[in-house]
């Protein structure tokens, strides 16, 4: 069965907003509430996929904050620290750390209208030393309250929308699908639209079919 024409260009649409270089990378956040609320800010910020350091090599549940954000931001999923930096360093990605030392800079002092990545750190401990050290660059979001710092979740959402704010004042914020390359932006939108199809083609090893401006499997290509 095709897709709904008003399925699809919600689909789309979405698609279509989406930044593959803007992204974070997450360290020991074992709180399944914490990581959902993380995913469901960068679904909300268009954020193409995440980044996980998990020790037991498995992201952990998410919970029912995720509001289904799993579906519609990617999971990468590092083994270890040097792995997680050494592949994002390797794509382009400058990264920020949020830690509180002598070397951290206030967060608005930065231009993330490139290849941005914010590094966020375990509930109660923050950055591991070994992340702190391979950072390119330590910043703090100020505090002017009693505590030090904020929920891990509630600071991936002030720097993801201070990027996007940034991209969007400098008429560079993707709403016709240029945050992807177009193979991926095809590739993608098949898997959005048709889930338990491509699981199908995934399996047997062949191509995605085409969809046409419908939707619409191309017949064609179905083969």
């Amino acid at each position: 069965m095709s897709i709904l024409p008003r399925r699809f260009e919600r689909i789309k649409s979405v698609l279509d907003c989406r930044m593959k270089n803007l992204t974070v990378l997450v360290e020991d956040v074992n709180k399944p509430h914490n990581l959902s609320a993380i995913l469901r800010t960068c679904d909300a910020a268009g954020v193409f996929e995440a980044n996980f350091i998990s020790k037991t090599n498995a992201v952990k549940t998410f919970n029912s904050t995720a509001q289904g954000s799993q579906k519609w931001v990617k999971l990468n999923n590092h083994e270890n620290t040097i792995t997680a930096i050494s592949d994002l360093k390797n794509k382009g990605f400058k990264l920020y750390g949020t830690t509180l030392n002598s070397e951290s800079v206030d967060y608005r002092n930065f231009d993330y209208s490139q290849n941005t990545c914010f590094v966020l750190g375990a509930e109660k401990w923050g950055l591991s030393n070994e992340l702190k050290s391979m950072v390119d660059q330590s910043i703090f979001i100020p505090m002017r309250g009693m505590v030090q710092s904020l929920n891990v979740s509630v600071a991936a959402s002030i720097l993801l929308f201070e990027a996007v704010r940034q991209r969007k004042n400098k008429g560079i914020l993707p709403a016709n699908g240029e945050g992807l390359n177009m193979d991926e932006y095809q590739k993608t939108l098949f898997e959005w639209c048709y889930p338990e199809l491509a699981a199908v083609y995934k399996k047997s090893a062949k191509e995605y079919p085409k969809l046409n401006d419908n939707g619409e499997l191309d017949p064609i290509t179905d083969n």
